[in-house]
Order: C-alpha cells, then sequence, then structure tokens
C-alpha cells in the first residue's frame, strides 16, 4: 500500500477514486506515565511514555486505515491526515484518514 500526504503521485495517475478511508484509536493514559509525566514537568523535557504511547496509537490507527482501504480494493492512500481529540482528561483518539485510490502507472513508468 502506497500512503502519501500529496494528492497525486509523480508518474501515475489516478484511475478510480474508491472514496474515505479511516483508521482510529482511542489510547488512555497509564497511572505510571501519569506520576512520571508529573516528576517530569518540575525538570521539564520530554515526557517520553507520552510519546511513546502517541506513535504506538498513530501507527495502530495507520494499520486500521490501510486494512479498511485494501478491503476497498485500493492500492494507495491520497491526502493521508491525522486528527487527534481529546476524549476525556485521561484518553486521546487518534484517526489517520485520507482517500482510498487505484493508481495505475504512466506510460514510460514501472511501479
Amino acid at each position: 500500500m502506497f500512503i502519501t500526504t500529496m494528492d497525486h503521485v509523480p508518474g501515475y495517475r489516478v484511475d478510480k477514486v474508491l472514496g474515505l478511508c479511516i483508521g482510529q484509536t482511542i489510547r488512555a493514559k497509564h497511572v505510571g506515565k501519569d506520576i512520571a509525566a508529573g516528576l517530569k514537568q518540575i525538570v521539564g523535557g520530554e515526557l517520553r511514555g507520552y510519546t511513546e504511547m502517541m506513535q504506538e496509537a498513530r501507527d495502530e490507527a495507520i494499520q486500521r486505515m490501510i486494512q479498511q482501504a485494501s478491503a476497498m480494493g485500493a492500492n494507495t492512500i491520497l491526502n493521508m491526515r491525522f486528527m487527534t481529540t481529546s476524549i476525556m482528561q485521561a484518553a486521546a483518539e487518534v484517526m489517520a484518514y485520507g482517500t482510498a485510490a487505484v493508481l495505475v502507472a504512466e506510460e514510460g513508468m514501472t511501479s
């Protein structure tokens, strides 16, 4: 599956637009991460536990988006974007979305 934030891919043409594809997950904070984050706020710096949690959430959202696009028959996702929303004080939603499409190589290009 080819994923891009662009609306086109040089050397390829969009043969078919299949529609919106979405992957999402909601993650809750872990008490241990909250304690470590609270201590880190005192001295400053990166909250690595939260960074790791959000990276895992983005990865999971992307995989779910790919599964949906594949089920639609797509070989690419165009205009891919992320959205993050606070669901409640201790949880966040991460959504990956884009346009599921079928790309074909233009003449003279190899895939």
